[in-house]
């Protein structure tokens, strides 16, 4: 009954709240608009935003190592998910069920393996950096140490659900998901929808102005 009930009611409305949601806080950026620059463009912002964009993927010349291995960390847990996501077995057959209709080939079994420990050990070495350093751990709120447990609980779970004859392991999988989904919207893990907008637009203000952001 409680499988039944995350895999159907729940999930719908868990989906619902986060599509919602994500839908709505985009609209808040695109409407907020922009300052009317009245001084002449030195160069195109289109160009200073694409260089924005990409430059912005790596760590910038002259930071601290500490902000490289922050970088690698954020990768390595970022590239998993991703693989976790979108490649795993029990997720591209729930693609194909439940949202899209069809799906594709997933990556063998010890392709998984290796992007969870990716995932894993790149979000413990994040959340290490951002509680042992002083400046990280001082602009950290409890809105990213919040994000970082239920991420890594839904993964966990998730773990545990490929043993798939337990349904109880499957019904809290699905139940952590939810409650990730639900607080998406309301939370900085919307940066995965907002980054390069941001990322963008500053760019392009900077180059207008004759800088390289």
């Amino acid at each position: 009954m409680f499988l039944e009930f995350v895999e159907g009611p729940l999930w719908y409305i868990a989906l619902t709240i986060f599509v919602v949601g994500v839908v709505l806080r985009l609209l808040d950026v695109f409407r907020s608009g922009v300052r009317t620059d009245l001084a002449p463009p030195r160069r195109e912002g289109l160009g200073g935003a694409l260089r924005t964009l990409v430059t912005r993927s790596w760590t910038a010349p002259g930071f601290t190592r500490g902000a490289a291995f922050h970088l690698v960390a954020g990768y390595m847990f970022h590239l998993g998910l991703f693989v976790l996501l979108f490649f795993a077995a029990p997720h591209v057959l729930f693609i194909e069920e439940r949202l899209l209709g069809f799906g594709w080939t997933p990556v063998p079994y010890w392709a998984f393996i290796l992007a969870a420990n990716f995932a894993f050990a790149g979000l413990i070495l994040v959340w290490l950096r951002r509680v042992m350093h002083p400046v990280m751990r001082r602009i950290s709120t409890l809105d990213d140490h919040l994000a970082v447990i239920l991420t890594f609980i839904a993964m966990f779970t998730g773990c545990m659900a490929l043993f798939q004859h337990h349904d109880s392991l499957r019904a809290i999988h699905m139940l952590t998901v939810e409650v990730l989904m639900i607080y998406f919207p309301f939370s900085r893990l919307m940066h995965a929808f907002t980054f390069a907008i941001s990322r963008s637009y500053t760019g392009a203000a900077m180059a207008r102005k004759g800088i390289n952001a």
